[in-house]
Parts: structure tokens; sequence; C-alpha cells
């Protein structure tokens, strides 16, 4: 009798999760890494190549360990295709940490500015575009806004800095909301959906639906807005402003994983899917240098500059038909209850 699909899964996941613990204690698990004196990615390279006198030379280029790790996990695994989540998210690194979103976030609940208002908020939506180098021949669907061959990868946050979830391997001239419809109504895809009263935050580029709040539209938005004119006049303003500030995070955190890993400010020019895979990699192993590094540079810099390698958003484009024909429902009413509460407050 044939295995049923789930079985099958559950195999593979099995096989997986043994052949990434053998790659684990062969290749990483050489020195306690907490009694390393590096930081940052001295100390993550020091990790995967181990005590000196034991230092593998597969890992001396920074591009081989991604290689090296894609490679690992895709023979023993399998990679289903460049617009599926990798299955380095075995790992338990690339997914929330609390996956039923249960409480609320420390940033959230230490910071006046957000609580009690935001109390529900458990993460922020973007995408950000990664240059690809395609054949001429291809190169047509990647050129999008930047006018130049990009991957789009739609991502999550939480507000400790750490990706969540991605969905990598778009074309760069595919507008975001067709990612987000897609990741959502992909059963395959692990898309970490809210559960009911949560929300994540969106910019004016993804539709407003249960679940995922944004601001108010046809008003003043980002930050730099607000610093360049006058203060917030009015609940919407009020709002927008609060919104951007939390949201925020997940601008710092693409700013933080793309001035650490040059990989992707100068993609080799590998075949595309492995592309797609070290974009992956590369945010897995931010996540495991957020959790576990004890200082680190590039989080030290955001902490006292919440602006360090962040982009101007101002002249990103307005989402499309299909969120603007959204009604009113459910999140509206959510963001006039915090506007007005962050009314009563100011």
């Amino acid at each position: 009798m044939a295995d049923t699909d789930e079985e099958i899964e559950l195999q593979s996941a099995s096989i997986a999760t043994y052949f990434v613990q053998h790659y684990y204690t062969t290749y990483i698990e050489k020195t306690p890494c907490m009694n390393s004196s590096q930081t940052g990615h001295m100390w993550l390279m020091e990790i995967l190549k181990g005590h000196e006198s034991r230092c593998y030379s597969m890992f001396r280029m920074e591009k081989d360990v991604f290689i090296k790790l894609c490679d690992e996990l895709e023979a023993n695994y399998g990679f289903k295709g460049s617009k599926r989540m990798c299955a380095l998210e075995i790992l338990d690194v690339l997914k929330p940490p609390d996956p039923e979103f249960k409480d609320v976030p420390e940033e959230i609940l230490k910071d006046s500015r957000y609580m009690p208002h935001f109390k529900n908020c458990i993460g922020a939506i973007d995408g950000v575009h990664v240059n690809a180098i395609i054949p001429p021949e291809d190169q047509v669907p990647f050129v999008g806004r930047k006018g130049i061959p990009t991957q789009n990868v739609m991502a999550i946050c939480n507000f400790d800095m750490q990706f969540i979830y991605a969905y990598a391997g778009w074309e760069g001239s595919a507008h975001d909301t067709r990612i987000f419809y897609t990741a959502l109504r992909d059963s395959t895809s692990n898309f970490p959906k809210p559960p009911q009263g949560k929300y994540y935050l969106v910019d004016a580029g993804y539709p407003q639906i249960t679940g995922f709040l944004g601001p108010y539209k046809g008003q003043r938005y980002h930050l730099p807005q607000f610093q360049r004119g006058s203060k917030p006049t009015g609940y919407k303003e009020v709002f927008n402003q609060a919104h951007s500030s939390l949201r925020s995070v997940i601008e710092r955190t693409f700013g933080v994983w793309k001035k650490r890993w040059k990989i992707l400010r100068d993609m080799p020019s590998y075949p595309y899917q492995k592309q797609v895979k070290i974009v992956i990699a590369s945010m897995t192993l931010h996540n495991y240098i957020r959790r576990h590094a004890k200082r680190d540079r590039h989080f030290e810099k955001i902490r006292d500059n919440p602006y360090y390698c962040v982009e101007d958003q101002t002249n990103i484009e307005d989402e499309d038909e299909t969120a603007r024909a959204s009604n009113l429902n459910e999140m509206d009413n959510t963001r006039d209850l915090i506007a007005a509460s962050l009314m009563r407050y100011n």
C-alpha cells in the first residue's frame, strides 16, 4: 500500500532532522560558542570553523559557507521549487519562537508609545529586493522598479528583529500583493497565520484583511515625512506615525541583514534556485546570531541609531487595484479603536 502524502512528508522531515543534527555535530559543534571572545560575523565564522587546530578548509570563504549549507540540506531533504520556502525551516530557526503568539512582545509591553494600543500586534510584513544574476534572455520578468534584475522576497519579522517567515524566489516585477496572497493560500508554505484577535502590521502595498493591519491611506505615513514636517494632526496621522514607527522594525531587520551579508549585495552567478537558497540561508544565520551572540556590532548600531542602514521608503509604490478595493472590515474597526486610544494618551 502506497504511503500517503502526509506519511511521506513526516518521513522526509525525520530524515532531514537526522542529517541536520549530523551536520551540526560534524561541522559546527566544536567548542562552546559562548566562550568565544569574538562577536558578530567573526563569532559565527569561528563557530562554523571550530577551533583553529581543527579548522575545515571548506568554511574559509563566506560564500562556501552558504553553498555547503544549502547543498547539504538539498541533498538530504530536497528543494521543491524557487517559490517554496526552503527546507532550512526544520532548523527551528526561521519560524516563530512562540507559534501560538500567546504573549505580548516585550518590545511593545515595555514601550508606552505602543502599549496598550498595539498589544495584539505580533510582527511586521514587507517585501525586499535582492540583486539577482539572470541570463540576459531571461531578465525581463526580474526587472522591476529598481531597473535591475532582482529577486523579490516577502518576509515576516518579530519585534526582536528575527525573521519568522520568508517566501523567496519571486521575480523582481512581481507585486507584493500577489506574493502575499499566494503565500497565504499556499498550504505548503507554513505561513504563520495570526491567531484570532492578533495581527501583523503591513504597509499600503498590502490588502487590509483580517489579521493584517495597514495605515490610513491618503495621509502622511513614512517616518521621514513626519521628521521633515510638522507634528501629526488628527487621529489618522497620529495612528500612522505610531504604526510606521512600530512597523519600521522590518526595515531595520532588512537593513542589518543586508549590511552583514555581502553576498546579498554582490550575488555570484549561481543557478537561480541556489540564489534563492542563499537568501533563506542568510536569514537563518541572521536569526542564529540574534539569538545566541553576546554582542554584535550591527545589532548594537541599530540599537543606538534606529535609522542605521534603513532605506528611505517614501517613494515606494502604493497598493494595486486589488488592495484599493478593500471594503470596511474588522481591521478597519481595529484601526479606528487604536487611533482613538492613541488620541486619549496624547
